[in-house]
């Protein structure tokens, strides 16, 4: 029995493909590689020395699904495929809506076909919405989302608990990620956004290994400790760890909802500070506008997840910043090279 991977080739799913197969599950990844790249799967079975099984296959694809779960046995599924770009959604909810909400959907009929009832959601902090108060907790009632992206997140999230209410099979983990960064420490893969990214992080190595002049911070008036927004980063690494964690969640039926984060809020320039303090690499900024939308900070209360889980956050900010750097600076065009 393995676990399928939906959009395993891309930045978290990668990493957490490796913490399976370290492990020692059997896994099937299945990726359309619209955000995704075939390099990183290749460059996991280097960091595993384990083959991986691969699909080339879109989850809106019924067909394809239904192929994949007569060809492999898989006992659940850790679902990241989607389309993730905040001020890309806004421009484009259709697609978004498409990809995120009717993908899932699909997902979930097929499974439902085979008899496979157990999902690992990557979901996110979005959910809580604009109005929620800070450090956010689990028990927060969904909120009013800021856009598209935040918004098909939140109508996976009221899909999958219908879906449970409705077949007491079905056993669901709501994962909300908080801002996941860095890379993993082999420099071997990391986080490669298509065209101009669009998270504070990937811009910040971009500049400092030369793909961009200079780093724009929008907005330096918020009532924040330096008037920068004020995020809560965690290392992408813990974050796939938990996500093995969560498997043990799905074990029972019902839905659980789970913050990954690693609870404290770190400023846009605390953030090119420690860049540059651990790398020596001067990162050159400018202020821009205020981006609608941003909030100004929130952070996680992530002790359910160390209560139920056991996980916890462990790689500090300065091994964030290191293994980020080891990444770019070794592949500066990302897997394109």
């Amino acid at each position: 029995m393995a676990i399928l991977v939906t959009g395993g080739a891309g930045y978290i799913g990668s990493h957490t493909v490796v913490e399976l197969l370290e492990a020692g599950l059997e896994v099937v990844v299945i990726d359309n590689l619209c955000n995704g790249s075939r390099e990183a799967v290749r460059r996991v079975e280097r960091i595993t020395g384990k083959p991986v099984r691969f699909v080339q296959c879109d989850i809106r694809d019924r067909q394809g699904l239904d192929a994949l779960f007569r060809e492999h046995a898989i006992e659940a599924v850790i679902h990241f495929a989607g389309l993730k770009a905040v001020g890309e959604s806004v421009g484009k909810p259709l697609e978004y809506y498409e990809n995120n909400v009717y993908g899932t959907l699909v997902l979930c009929q097929a499974m439902e076909a085979v008899g496979v009832r157990r999902m690992v959601f990557s979901s996110s902090a979005t959910v809580y919405g604009a109005e929620a108060p800070v450090p956010y907790v689990e028990t927060t009632t969904r909120g009013t989302t800021s856009n598209p992206y935040g918004t098909s997140k939140a109508m996976v999230e009221t899909l999958l608990e219908d879906l449970v209410v409705a077949d007491k099979r079905w056993s669901v983990a709501l994962l909300r990620y908080f801002n996941p960064i860095g890379a993993h420490p082999s420099g071997l893969i990391g986080e490669d956004p298509q065209g101009i990214p669009n998270n504070l992080m990937p811009f910040i190595a971009q500049v400092a290994v030369g793909r961009r002049d200079e780093l724009t911070i929008f907005g330096s008036d918020y009532p924040t400790t330096d008037g920068t927004c004020e995020r809560d980063y965690l290392h992408v690494v813990d974050l796939a760890v938990g996500h093995l964690k969560a498997l043990k969640a799905v074990e029972a039926p019902g839905v659980s909802i789970y913050n990954l984060g690693t609870g404290q809020g770190v400023s846009v320039l605390e953030m090119v500070g420690s860049f540059t303090r651990v790398t020596g690499v001067e990162v050159p900024y400018r202020f821009g506008d205020r981006r609608p939308g941003d909030l100004p900070a929130f952070w996680a209360d992530a002790s359910k997840a160390a209560q139920e889980l056991g996980w916890s956050a462990e790689k500090s900010l300065d091994e964030m910043m290191a293994d980020t750097w080891r990444w770019q600076s070794a592949n500066p065009q990302g897997y394109a090279e």
